[in-house]
């Protein structure tokens, strides 16, 4: 969060950003907390693509955990829990917000070697190898974010105190304006590229699978489904805070004396940040789209009346049907029961 001294501008992040990220709290938590639920005690079996997905779940959750304390300095005005607390939020805001984008998509990766290159050695991989993958992701993500812990973020004093990351250069020391620089680098970065390969792979899947005209009509639609969800989260979330950040990179290096649009695209990249988080809510969708597994443990989880007859009928197709009453879908006809 960006502060050039003049509070009036804190209007417009106080204004629109609480009502956005309360949203993002509410609806992210409800999914999340399911969904951590359902890994933990209701998936039977795991494979690499499930573990993938619970270390997404897991940085969307620690996202989430982050908010209310941002929240409430919003509304209030000003922060209240003091440096350590106000260092940790920011670390686990920007560090958690970027191990969201590198498991989505790792999980878009995953998908497209299946579908595209199944006998790739990537795809043989078991669940000790795809630990230490994501092990390794949560380290290259979180690593740059480090330094954040180590300086103090605490502007102001009293009732003026703000926790910001975005300082007013006029007061920040070298060490700050690094860390902005490379945070914005990383913001633009963290788009970019896994924009680039979440294209490559929606595009080679539907390119591949028209080509060869494959006998599994419905395994191919299920692979291309689970891109373009992540595409279209992915572009919704992330798009307006890497537009707006390029544009205050922009206005600072060729038009330094443009204060207005400068704090306007500061204040843009600010509430913007509400997208971001928003993420973290949509992620469910994800889960659902991509592991059968997951579809099946949330399907016997719900009330009878509740289950469909695509996810009963979907078990039985590749063979991975539970004979458990509690696994059987049902439709208003009465309850679906697999056949010999």
């Amino acid at each position: 969060v960006y502060n050039g001294g003049d509070h009036s501008g804190f209007l417009l992040e106080g204004l629109i950003l609480p009502p956005v990220l309360i949203v993002d709290v509410i609806l992210g938590l409800l999914g999340n907390v399911v969904a951590l639920w359902i890994f933990c005690f209701k998936l039977k079996s795991w494979n690499p693509n499930n573990l993938f997905l619970f270390n997404l779940v897991i940085a969307d959750f620690l996202a989430l955990v982050s908010l209310p304390l941002r929240i409430d300095a919003l509304l209030r005005g000003h922060w209240v829990f003091g440096d350590s607390l106000c260092r940790i939020n920011l670390f686990l805001m920007f560090s958690n917000r970027s191990a969201s984008i590198a498991l989505m998509t790792v999980v878009a990766v995953y998908r497209y070697l299946k579908v595209v290159h199944p006998h790739h050695r990537f795809n043989s991989m078991n669940k000790r190898q795809a630990a230490f993958l994501s092990l390794f992701v949560w380290l290259l993500v979180i690593s740059p974010r480090v330094p954040m812990l180590a300086y103090n973020h605490i502007k102001g004093s009293g009732n003026a105190t703000q926790c910001f990351f975005f300082t007013s250069y006029k007061e920040a020391s070298w060490a700050i304006i690094f860390l902005v620089g490379m945070h914005r680098i990383l913001t633009v970065l963290e788009f970019i590229f896994p924009l680039a390969l979440l294209l490559f792979c929606s595009i080679r899947i539907s390119r591949f699978l028209k080509k060869r005209q494959m006998g599994k009509p419905d395994k191919v639609r299920k692979a291309m489904r689970v891109c373009v969800a992540i595409v279209v989260v992915f572009l919704v979330c992330f798009f307006p805070t890497t537009v707006t950040t390029v544009g205050v990179w922009a206005i600072r290096s060729y038009r330094p004396w443009d204060c207005d649009s400068f704090y306007t695209f500061i204040q843009l990249n600010i509430v913007s940040l509400g997208l971001n988080f928003l993420n973290s809510a949509l992620d469910p969708v994800v889960y659902v789209f991509s592991s059968s597994m997951f579809r099946r443990a949330l399907c016997s989880s719900l009330p009878r009346t509740l289950r469909c007859r695509r996810l009963c009928e979907e078990a039985t197709l590749d063979g991975s049907w539970s004979p458990e009453p509690a696994c059987w879908c049902c439709s208003f006809k009465g309850c679906l029961k697999p056949s010999a």
